[in-house]
């Protein structure tokens, strides 16, 4: 082979790789959606077994950003946000890859960029201490509710609305393209979630009603694992 042939045939592998580079940015986007998950229920698990006072019965996960070690969850919150608002991010290209706009392909990711800003907004505005966490915390509802407090719950409460909303919708892409599995498991997620949210919301610290929101949140990041895969797996990839 000579020299002319050598420098087309290189010239078209780097064309290939820069028509494959989009198709890669992608799907790392999309990754981020798998690991915000584990890296949420991993760290805040460790959080909850080491923080003296803690109980994982009566506390929410939230109360974790207060205290000496609090900057660990409030990190954790802003980082799994931002990294499901990559996700989401991944999710809107990929979906317009997948033949065009079609059903979901706009308000799907938008609703899943709307769960990771709640859940950076719950980081940066601190839940306030009640239930006797902090230690020192006197044992019941939070005593004196701060702005911090409130908009604590505001934006989570924000948050959660858009995964709950974001499981429909794309349950409703799912069903228009022959998906039954996977539309039928997005709504059984909806309405997992939105049972417990509704149960934690109430201001009850019941361990009925803890156990069920730690299961709705389990449930939550699961399924935004399972979509992020999904989508990973149909990006157009060149050959």
């Amino acid at each position: 082979m000579n020299d002319n042939s050598t420098i087309a045939i290189d010239e078209t592998d780097a064309g290939q790789r820069d028509c494959d580079r989009p198709g890669n940015i992608t799907r790392s986007m999309l990754g981020y959606g798998v690991l915000a998950g584990p890296l949420y229920l991993v760290v805040g698990l460790v959080e909850a077994l080491t923080r003296s006072g803690f109980d994982l019965a009566r506390h929410d996960l939230s109360l974790l950003a207060n205290g000496p070690l609090g900057w660990v969850h409030i990190t954790l919150l802003v980082l799994s946000g931002l990294m499901t608002v990559t996700a989401a991010v991944g999710a809107r290209r990929a979906l317009v890859e997948d033949r065009g706009s079609g059903q979901g392909a706009t308000w799907g990711p938008r609703l899943l960029a709307g769960y990771g800003l709640g859940l950076i907004g719950a980081g940066v505005f601190v839940a306030d201490p009640m239930y006797g966490f902090p230690l020192g915390t006197p044992d019941g509802p939070a005593t004196a509710v701060t702005a911090s407090g409130t908009l604590h719950f505001v934006c989570g409460a924000l948050g959660f609305v858009c995964l709950i909303a974001a499981t429909f919708v794309f349950a409703r892409r799912f069903a228009a393209r022959r998906q039954p599995g996977l539309a039928r498991y997005s709504r059984a997620t909806g309405v997992v979630f939105l049972a417990g949210f509704v149960g934690i919301a109430s201001g009850s610290n019941n361990p009925l009603i803890v156990l069920g929101f730690w299961i709705a949140v389990i449930v939550g990041w699961v399924w935004l694992a399972v979509v992020s895969a999904h989508l990973y797996r149909g990006t157009r990839r060149e050959s």
